[in-house]
């Protein structure tokens, strides 16, 4: 079997490396409870992103109207020349997967919309799954579900604590930094996923 290339969502795909922080904080903000501290809304968010409450829900803890969900993801945008690379990635790898921690259904909502599941699958989803990275557990899964060795696969994200804990297990790891921020990393580093061809 040959290599596996498995890329994060947030910060590899799409532009906001930290959703919360500068998608869904500001947007609660406007549209929902404006006193909720940014640590409130992380938590909540958290709590959704590991499947323990739906999508609706959240919104609503948040004093968000459900109905402003599409509104919020309309906020999300590719990184320039994602959409360029995909269908060559898939060529040069034997899979391209997601793992993500994210909403399940805001995840899903999301790729389809930029039409990503044409050139990426599976979706390994917190949401979905109940457990977030950097929890070994949630790498041990995804390793048991695609049925390979750790050194098959190729890990990319832009956050070197979630590289650290799939590093430890085996797992090939690269740090996506495609603003040239994090220099004192371990891992390789690439600044566009063209990089990876």
């Amino acid at each position: 079997m040959g290599e596996i290339l498995l890329l994060d969502a947030m910060g590899v795909l799409y532009r906001a490396g930290d959703d919360v922080a500068e998608l869904l904080v500001p947007f609660v903000r406007q549209h929902g409870q404006a006193t909720l501290t940014p640590g409130e809304v992380d938590r909540a968010y958290v709590t959704a992103s590991l499947g323990e409450m739906d999508a609706p829900t959240l919104w609503r803890r948040l004093g968000v109207d459900p109905a402003l969900e599409d509104d919020y993801l309309a906020g999300h945008r590719l990184i320039e020349r994602t959409l360029d690379a995909l269908p060559r990635l898939r060529t040069r790898y034997a899979r391209v997967g997601c793992l993500s921690n994210d909403v399940a259904a805001w995840s899903v909502k999301l790729r389809q919309h930029f039409d990503l599941e044409r050139w990426i699958d599976p979706w390994f989803i917190s949401g979905d799954l109940g457990l977030r990275k950097p929890s070994p557990e949630i790498y041990r899964l995804v390793l048991a579900r695609l049925g390979v060795q750790p050194d098959h696969v190729i890990f990319v994200d832009d956050r070197p604590k979630n590289l650290d804990a799939a590093r430890e297990l085996g797992i090939r790891t690269v740090l996506f930094d495609a603003r040239d921020a994090l220099s004192d990393s371990h891992h390789r580093r690439i600044r566009s996923l063209s990089e990876l061809l």
